[in-house]
């Protein structure tokens, strides 16, 4: 197997245990939705960054904010740089499902750490920053 796929298929374990977490705890989110969430900073986003970070469309990414701000995750607010345009940014019910998911996140990880031992899991992961070099345009 290619190593893309490899990182894939632990990249998608982590969606399901995410959004399966997230949904044991009463926040109804799609792996789509979540993969929006995941790219809003903490001053707030611009649909149109989240949507090119997302790699969706404009409109996907509009349909993926406004199922958000349906739940109460997110408010679009007036960018004060720009007064034309929106942030989106997470409300305090959203800030505290991020948290949450970033605890889940952090349990996968010691799982995946006590699997491969502390030293393999920090290669891994020091592997992965050095390949981020050339494969993040957002880093």
């Amino acid at each position: 197997m290619d190593l893309a796929t490899l990182m894939f298929v632990s990249y998608r374990a982590m969606d399901d245990r995410v959004v399966s977490a997230m949904r044991e705890a009463g926040y109804d989110v799609t792996v789509a939705q979540a993969r929006i969430a995941q790219r809003i900073a903490d001053e707030g986003s611009r649909l149109t960054e989240l949507a090119e970070r997302a790699q969706v469309t404009k409109q996907t990414a509009s349909l993926l904010v406004a199922a958000l701000e349906q739940q109460g995750l997110v408010e679009r607010v007036p960018d004060p740089a720009d007064g034309r345009a929106r942030l989106i940014r997470f409300t305090p019910r959203g800030r505290a499902a991020a948290l949450h998911a970033m605890e889940v996140v952090m349990g996968v990880e010691r799982e995946w750490t006590e699997h491969l031992g502390p030293e393999l899991a920090g290669q891994l992961r020091e592997a992965l920053m050095k390949l981020r070099e050339v494969t993040d345009p957002y880093r």
